[in-house]
């Protein structure tokens, strides 16, 4: 039977989730606080984690953003509030699934059903999760089937070419990726031409990141040879 982890402070939610899926035969452990919960999820053995992102003492996009440094357990974000930031940022951090207050029972069960059947093909390198579609590599969240990227939680809206490049040095953080390589995912052809515009292309993307970061400086040069995704978080 699926384990599911359920925080919110409000208990009327945290009994309504907790009556529907026990219903459907799931184990569902609720809590009131989201730090007593964070630990449970980062220990436990969960199929599954709902957690309200208005929350008082941490809020669920923190607690998921924490969550995802050591865990790729499926997760879904509620929220009461009717503004589409809050569905970016929730989907940013690595929320599987997100839903509006007030919902019914039914629709509960229908989005917990389809998460859980989703197929889960990630694999964990130190605090980095890598799966066929997305990549969580320290504060960096990408989202190849909804061709999303978020830093610290704030959506970053990247063009394809940049997307890809991000892809390419985070996938293996610290190792130097050639200019050669990098290249090539911009187009064949002349190579001198393409070789500027890949400076091109790291520029825009350092500047975009750092649009929503000023500190930002995790891509590293590396003159004449290429260029390397540092994660050298705070």
């Amino acid at each position: 039977m699926p384990i599911i982890g359920a925080v919110d402070d409000d208990h009327n939610v945290r009994d309504l989730v907790r009556h529907a899926l026990e219903a459907e035969g799931h184990i569902v452990l609720a809590f009131a606080d989201a730090p007593p919960a964070l630990r449970a999820f980062e220990t436990g053995p969960f199929d599954l984690v709902i957690a309200d992102i208005r929350m008082p003492q941490l809020d669920g996009i923190e607690l998921l953003r924490r969550l995802r440094r050591k865990s790729d357990v499926p997760a879904i974000l509620l929220t009461g509030s009717g503004e589409e930031t809050d569905e970016l940022v929730a989907l940013g951090v690595g929320a599987d699934d997100f839903i509006r207050k007030p919902f019914s029972p039914q629709v509960l069960i229908e989005r917990v059903g389809a998460v859980l059947r989703r197929p889960r093909s990630a694999r964990s390198v130190g605090d980095k999760q890598i799966s066929e579609n997305v990549i969580v590599c320290g504060h960096l969240h990408l989202d190849k089937d909804r061709h999303a990227c978020a830093w610290k939680g704030i959506p970053v809206k990247l063009s394809a070419t940049e997307f890809r490049l991000l892809e390419s040095l985070a996938i293996r953080p610290g190792k130097l990726k050639s200019r050669e390589a990098l290249t090539s995912i911009i187009g064949y052809g002349q190579a001198a031409i393409y070789s500027r515009s890949l400076d091109t292309h790291i520029k825009r993307l350092r500047q975009k990141l750092r649009a929503v970061d000023e500190t930002f400086n995790e891509i590293d040069t590396v003159h004449g040879v290429g260029y390397r995704f540092s994660d050298s978080r705070e």
